[in-house]
């Protein structure tokens, strides 16, 4: 299953990489096709990828989604995914894009981080043990590829900074890998906003979380009190845990 992210007209090729093979890959300003690839395309943004945007700019969650943002309800997988509100004009552009580059940089969905490779992984039939592999994402107008600077996959993911990403992508893989486990039925309405909640608003899943019956109902210890209380990517992880308890009652959260 592959990991969210952009969607394009690229060519995927079909060859299955490993962390060990290479390829070769620049870009900067000095490449002809610089920032073309930010713009005409559909961005998925992740949980993980919404939290550190929206700190980043300085927003609430609702502000962040509301101005940036689209909400897609019909998908594959079946759960409701952020896409990245585009330009309205013609060439698309990411509101983010300057002619210098990406004025959030730093803080950049995994899409665009890990541009030109695409990740996937599926679980092992006989271990369980998820297994990965890359691929390159050839698109006409890139010429990143014209270039001669080689890079082991293992030395783009590090340079790229995208271990961290890898991993919050994982949790979001696995609730899909589960939903596609239990069946094609839809979810209802509530598991929508349940899901949406849970992922994307932080400021109304801490609410949910502390300001309803939630913590009379499950047994959660001190420590995980105090640090989902103040620290946002420990509720976006307690937040798989609750997802998976409620959607499809794995056995993450103890009831009281």
């Amino acid at each position: 299953m592959s990991s969210p992210g952009a969607a394009s007209d690229g060519t995927i090729m079909d060859k299955k990489l490993t962390r060990n093979d290479s390829f070769c890959f620049e870009c900067g300003p000095h490449v002809p096709c610089f920032t073309e690839c930010c713009g005409k395309l559909q961005l998925c943004l992740t949980p993980y990828d919404t939290l550190r945007l929206r700190k980043r700019l300085g927003m609430t969650a609702d502000e962040f989604m509301d101005r940036h943002t689209d909400l897609r309800l019909r998908t594959l997988h079946g759960f409701p995914e952020l896409m990245m509100k585009m330009s309205e004009n013609e060439s698309k552009r990411c509101p983010f894009v300057t002619d210098s580059g990406c004025s959030v940089y730093e803080d950049r969905p995994g899409a665009c981080r890990i541009y030109p490779l695409g990740r996937a992984s599926k679980k092992h039939p006989m271990t369980g043990l998820s297994q990965e592999f890359y691929f390159t994402v050839r698109e006409d107008h890139c010429r990143g590829f014209e270039f001669d600077k080689k890079w082991l996959i293992s030395d783009w993911l590090d340079d790229q900074g995208m271990e961290e990403y890898n991993r919050w992508n994982d949790l979001l893989m696995e609730l899909y890998s589960l939903k596609s486990r239990k069946g094609d039925d839809p979810f209802a309405p509530q598991h929508i906003q349940m899901f949406i909640m849970a992922c994307f608003n932080t400021e109304k899943f801490r609410d949910f979380i502390f300001k309803s019956a939630f913590l009379k109902k499950f047994e959660v210890t001190e420590d995980i009190i105090a640090e989902i209380r103040i620290d946002d990517e420990a509720l976006l992880n307690f937040a798989f845990l609750w997802l998976r308890f409620a959607l499809f009652r794995e056995k993450t959260l103890t009831l009281k």
